[in-house]
């Protein structure tokens, strides 16, 4: 269950935004597996003088970013968060994002991390793991 920020310019037109958000959500459907139903996503549009990047810090060319912040619990490795990488900027250069203008950044935490309402601990809950067929939480 990824929760995902996007952070974009106000200058981004809102079915671009949209865009932005629908293939992020394949793109982790695609190379990580998740449900294309588990959508947890925030689009926030801010104006571009609240964008302070260095345009070309590590070789890059970045001129209007697009902020892509997804918490998920641990267990991916090097090569599925690579290629989640990878499908993100793909699916975003389709809809008119630079490559270079997609900055991504990955948290992991522990599924007692999560909450998804009622004060549960849902990705801890046995019965929910058995019916939605995730794997088990590591002891």
């Amino acid at each position: 269950m990824p929760f995902v920020r996007i952070t974009l310019s106000t200058d981004r037109p809102e079915p671009m935004r949209a865009a932005v958000a629908e293939g992020v959500r394949r793109a982790l459907v695609s190379a990580l597996g998740v449900p294309p139903d588990d959508r947890f996503q925030i689009v926030d549009a801010q104006p571009a003088a609240a964008f302070h990047v260095d345009r070309h810090y590590l070789d890059g060319d970045r001129c209007d970013p697009v902020v892509v912040e997804i918490t998920l619990t641990r267990g991916r490795t090097r090569e599925m968060k690579l290629a989640l990488y990878q499908a993100i900027v793909a699916n975003l250069s389709e809809v008119g994002v630079r490559p270079d203008d997609v900055l991504i950044l990955l948290r992991e935490s522990e599924r007692e991390d999560w909450s998804l309402g009622g004060g549960k601990m849902q990705l801890l809950d046995e019965d929910l793991i058995r019916k939605y067929g995730w794997s088990a939480p590591e002891a």
